[in-house]
């Protein structure tokens, strides 16, 4: 087993660490449970605010536990925070890039160095299991200076272009790419960190200025990011924090004037009506939004049923199935279906559910009370229009009462009924047989979504399935994971059709420019 010194943390890697991890994250641990409870404010222009209300935020693990206490931001507080981000723009935007690298790779090390402790406390807030929640925090960092890469790729995003033809003129071109102003960052709860650092990173890079806004269920890694840019010696304004309700602070945010562009990370309820509120301004403006999948695996009569079982449990209950790539719908050849059912309920009743702060437990529970509601409702009502062949129960023993722990959940029902098309956040995942790798196919592009898909099979098949899959990101005979587990650098994330609005993937080398607009120049000596 490789030192810790050697060794590189990402989705793909976490499931071998060195015993020293676990170590210092138990260290971590004891250290961020001993502060928790706190008071947090928001962050606008370079200082603490208070609001009128504030809330709690406890965790999904133990409701006895309280992570903190937090501002109920309002329509008030948004306009502030975008007042700051506007004022602040013109002297960010007008600094040399290369400074705007230097001060994002700072934050970059400073969320490196602190990645145990805000590990541990991203774990205790959403309830990752540790492995996971190292990952998010390590991956924010990586997206951060793969941004600053891709910048310093590009110098700057500044070309030279051939000078016009015209005798007795010079007449030079060239073509820049520069910030839009204020940018907007809302961010899920299931992966808080990440995907409000990623965008904010790039965001920042492109010498947009900030305010970012992060799920009430998860306010303490929002506040933890917004403490390693601010300590990375961002400008007053640059980067703004706020909390609350996303009804009012969330809306405000969307329908402020003075916004220039958004990134939104959620559902495709949500992310739609930014895109129409953007729309119908009186001009156009940039909304990035990454908005779920129903995320299929296929599995062909030659596949190797060890590995495909392996990546399919993996990502159908990883984080206890609420990732948007995760795999909620399995497609396999009939003459494999029976064995791979059997072999994906024997790994699925070997996973050790309980707190997943504990090194032991792999799967924690769900967010909140509103997704416990809604696991019990989709496993009644697979009971009655289907068949489960493993969990479909809420987990009530005495150490698991007082959080959102459910089974891991296993069934098959009808390809026309509701749950093959909707996307749940659950740890659920549907099983049906097929007659060919061509029907599967077809089966997992009908879905609304194209987010992420895998593939298990022959190297003959392999050509097919890239081919004609509807997905912008896929996975082929990849045991780490059937639909899950990418990382900058090595697996661009982004979705096509309902999953996303620009075709354009994270961590990739097309992302960056997206926070930038062009501008043509021609000047005659």
């Amino acid at each position: 087993m490789a030192e810790i010194s050697d060794f590189k943390l990402t989705y793909s890697t976490m499931f071998d660490p060195p015993p020293a991890l676990h170590q210092r994250f138990d260290a971590a641990l004891a250290r961020v449970r001993a502060s928790l409870g706190r008071d947090h404010p928001l962050w606008i222009g370079g200082r603490a605010r208070l609001a009128e209300a504030t809330f709690e935020v406890r965790s999904p693990i133990d409701r006895d536990w309280l992570i903190g206490r937090f501002q109920a931001g309002t329509a008030q507080h948004a306009d502030a925070a975008i007042a700051a981000a506007r004022d602040a723009f013109p002297a960010w935007a007008a600094r040399p890039w290369q400074e705007r690298v230097r001060l994002a790779r700072r934050a970059a090390a400073l969320i490196e160095e602190r990645v145990y402790d805000i590990g541990a406390a991203v774990a205790l807030e959403v309830g990752k299991n540790r492995m996971e929640s190292l990952g998010e925090v390590q991956e924010t960092a990586d997206l951060i200076a793969w941004y600053c890469d891709q910048m310093e790729a590009n110098s700057g995003f500044a070309r030279e272009l051939p000078n016009d033809p015209l005798a007795g003129f010079i007449s030079r071109n060239r073509t820049v790419l520069k910030p839009y102003g204020a940018w907007v960052v809302i961010a899920p709860f299931n992966f808080p960190f990440a995907l409000a650092g990623g965008p904010i990173g790039a965001a920042l890079v492109a010498g947009n200025t900030v305010v970012f806004k992060v799920a009430s269920d998860t306010s303490l890694a929002g506040w933890l990011l917004l403490e390693a840019l601010r300590d990375a010696g961002l400008p007053d304004g640059v980067v703004n924090f706020v909390t609350g309700a996303g009804g009012e602070l969330g809306n405000a945010l969307i329908a402020h004037a003075d916004v220039a562009g958004v990134t939104f990370t959620g559902s495709y309820e949500v992310g739609m009506s930014i895109v129409r509120a953007f729309a119908q301004r009186p001009w156009p403006r940039p909304c990035i939004a990454e908005m779920g999948g129903k995320n299929a695996a296929i599995v062909s009569r030659h596949a190797d049923i060890e590995r495909a079982a392996l990546g399919i449990v993996r990502s159908a209950f990883g984080l206890q199935g609420q990732k948007c790539s995760a795999c909620s719908r399995v497609f396999v050849e009939r003459p494999l279906a029976d064995a791979l059912r059997a072999k994906l309920i024997e790994k699925t009743r070997a996973i050790k559910v309980g707190d997943p702060t504990l090194r032991e437990n792999w799967m924690g529970p769900v967010i909140n009370a509103a997704a416990l509601a809604r696991y019990r409702k989709c496993a009644e009502q697979l009971m009655q229009h289907g068949e489960i062949h493993f969990g479909g129960e809420v987990l009530k023993r005495d150490d698991l009462a007082r959080g959102y722990f459910v089974a891991p959940t296993i069934g098959t029902a009808p390809l026309d009924y509701r749950l093959w098309r909707e996307e749940k956040f659950i740890p659920l995942v549907l099983v049906a047989e097929v007659d060919s790798v061509d029907d599967a196919i077809r089966l997992a592009n009908q879905s609304d979504y194209g987010l992420t898909a895998g593939f298990y099979g022959a190297d003959g098949e392999i050509p097919a399935f890239l081919e004609r899959i509807e997905a912008g990101v896929t996975y082929v005979n990849r045991p780490q994971g059937a639909t899950t587990g990418a990382w900058p650098g090595y697996q661009p994330f982004g979705g096509w059709k309902a999953s996303g609005t620009t075709g354009k993937a994270i961590g990739s080398f097309y992302y960056l420019p997206q926070y930038l607009r062009e501008q043509s120049q021609t000047v005659v000596e």
